[in-house]
């Protein structure tokens, strides 16, 4: 019965992870798909191409809200069942790879990095605020918001590693999927890497600006 649980509570996590905030709210604000456009990734930096901050910041919000949410309710149905840690752990794994491999999408997604970081904060807000600081200083460093996202992703798990039994639990299940959600991450990163190698990256700002003065293409159209 334990096993049945699981895998429905993880299923459940994963169809809360497909929902695709970008696309939602790119078609209620009437904005382009924003997989039709710029580096065609249904997420917030993508949506910031059209210019539009609010949309973005509602994608950013949407993304890292369905991370917390799959996770905080695992962790109540877990305590009130007694279930294994492992279940919640399954869970972060589920909703994370419902982002990146969205049912809704053909099995494509987004790059994962907010709702990896909904997942950290339902694990301990302290770990989800000391990952967002280092992503924060690497922006603010270097203006480059993969670079971010990559060293951010790296440290993740060293931090929940680090912090084990000082600032939360030790819990190996999690430090599992914490790691397991940092791989897939990088290796959803590969082609960010490979042009960040080659100086080609584009950095925060410009991709906004150069949405703002082209315009998407339903705005095209619309002219």
């Amino acid at each position: 019965m334990s096993l049945l649980l699981a895998v429905a509570l993880a299923l459940a996590a994963y169809l809360i992870g497909s929902v695709p905030f970008a696309v939602v709210v790119s078609r209620i604000m009437g904005l382009a798909d924003p997989r039709s456009f710029g580096s065609g990734n249904p997420g917030a930096t993508n949506v910031l191409r059209t210019g539009n901050r609010k949309a973005a910041a509602l994608t950013l919000l949407g993304d890292a809200a369905k991370g917390w949410v799959a996770v905080y309710l695992a962790q109540r149905i877990a305590d009130g069942l007694a279930l294994s840690v492992a279940v919640v752990a399954l869970c972060a794994v589920a909703v994370f790879l419902g982002h990146v491999f969205s049912v809704f999408l053909k099995f494509k997604g987004g790059k994962g990095v907010a709702t990896a970081l909904g997942v950290l904060l339902a694990i301990n807000p302290w770990l989800a605020v000391a990952t967002a600081a280092t992503w924060l200083i690497v922006v603010y460093v270097t203006r480059y918001s993969s670079l971010a996202a990559i060293v951010a992703a790296i440290f993740a798990p060293l931090y929940f590693l680090l912090g084990g039994n000082v600032a939360w639990p030790m819990e190996p299940s999690l430090a599992l999927a914490i790691g397991i959600i940092s791989v897939v991450l990088l290796f959803r990163h590969k082609a960010n890497i490979s042009r960040l190698l080659r100086g080609k990256e584009s950095r925060v700002g410009s991709a906004a600006k150069a949405g703002a003065t082209r315009g998407t293409p339903s705005q095209h159209k619309k002219r």
